[in-house]
């Protein structure tokens, strides 16, 4: 199962101005993360409207089934966030419990974790 990048496309930073770039904070970093994340295996990349993270902005989560899930934020829209979150997804993906030793986070998304979500229970689990 691949690791899931979910980005924000309506996060706006304080900074944003919609008369110098119509284009939401949360846009930028969505296409710089999906130019990055091409060619990277068992990373895929989709787009949501508002994760609800506004004291955050710009927020993404980092997600698959059976592995701990992450919410990040604080990000700028720029190349160098886009790949610390591309080369974190990757790590995510090729861990069996999702977590990545802190000594392997690309520096880019260190202190940007905003939440850790435990695994939810298989049906089986769950009665």
């Amino acid at each position: 199962m691949p690791t899931t990048i979910t980005v924000c496309d309506t996060c706006k930073r304080n900074s944003w101005d919609p008369a110098r770039d119509p284009r939401t904070d949360g846009e930028k970093l969505a296409d710089l993360v999906e130019q990055a994340a091409i060619g990277t295996e068992g990373v895929t990349v989709r787009r949501h409207s508002c994760l609800m993270g506004c004291d955050h902005g710009c927020n993404i989560a980092i997600q698959a089934d059976g592995k701990l899930n992450y919410v990040l934020g604080r990000f700028e829209p720029d190349q160098d966030s886009a790949e610390g979150i591309v080369g974190y997804a990757a790590l995510h993906a090729q861990s069996d419990s999702g977590q990545v030793p802190y000594r392997s986070w690309p520096q880019a998304i260190k202190g940007h974790f905003v939440a850790r979500l435990p695994v939810l229970p298989t049906p089986a689990e769950a009665e």
